[in-house]
């Protein structure tokens, strides 16, 4: 473990950012403060041409109006280039032209399954979640859908999902401990966060950690950081944490 310079927020955040390609058009969905910020951050360094798309339908919102505690608030709408609501989202999903979808949920498995509808028997569960919603229809349609959570935990990364809510073009999935990458069919480790460890990723993991090799998530450079004040002075970023 190394000293805690660096927050994972950052980490986690940088790495969303540097997956964004230039003139890609991109969709997150609610509460989500960690996607935003990556996605106003590439577009400030390296992808201007990258296309914002969100729920409230503000395409390309200017960064300086995102002063409250939202990701899809009607701040989103102000000072936007275009009106781009949700529904139409959809239709350029359902038509491949959608290049990458920030999502989450609640249960993942090795093999990209996603649980956000339950904990338990479906029919008489722990818990009931609030369902796919969105994801459902995004994470099998988009070209790339990178994945986040908050938490690494053994309940979280399960060796099978309680139920499937949703699979498809899992690309990767970003946790506050590592990256991993789906490669034929399975969840593989990419890079570990220099600020965790191998032994820990596998302590907090419900399914054996497969990997060609040991390698390390790019830590946040300086001018990243420097861009990440100035796109998000109230630390949204880290209100998950």
């Amino acid at each position: 473990m190394m000293e805690e310079k660096y927050r994972v927020c950052d980490i986690m955040v940088c790495a969303m950012a540097r997956l964004i390609p230039d003139g890609s058009k991109v969709f997150h969905g609610v509460s989500s403060h960690m996607p935003m910020i990556a996605l106003l951050l590439a577009k400030a360094l390296h992808a201007p041409g990258a296309v914002h798309l969100n729920i409230p339908g503000g395409t390309n919102p200017d960064p300086v109006r995102l002063k409250k505690y939202t990701s899809a608030g009607p701040e989103l709408l102000e000072r936007a280039t275009a009106y781009f609501p949700l529904m139409e989202v959809f239709d350029l999903a359902m038509r491949g032209e959608l290049d990458v979808a920030f999502l989450s949920g609640i249960q993942f498995d090795s093999r990209g399954n996603v649980n956000a509808s339950v904990i338990g028997d479906y029919k008489k569960p722990k818990v009931r979640m609030p369902g796919g919603a969105g994801s459902a229809v995004l994470i099998p349609t988009a070209k790339r859908a990178i994945l986040w959570r908050t938490k690494h935990d053994k309940r979280t990364f399960v060796n099978q999902v309680d139920f499937v809510t949703t699979r498809g073009n899992v690309e990767r999935i970003i946790t506050p401990l590592c990256i991993f990458k789906m490669e034929h069919g399975e969840m593989v480790l990419e890079t570990i966060h220099p600020t965790s460890s191998l032994e820990e990723v596998e302590e907090n993991t419900g399914f054996p950690i497969k990997y060609s090799q040991i390698a390390y998530t790019p830590l946040p450079t300086k001018e990243e950081l420097s861009a990440l004040k100035r796109i998000d002075p109230g630390d949204f970023r880290n209100i998950e944490f």
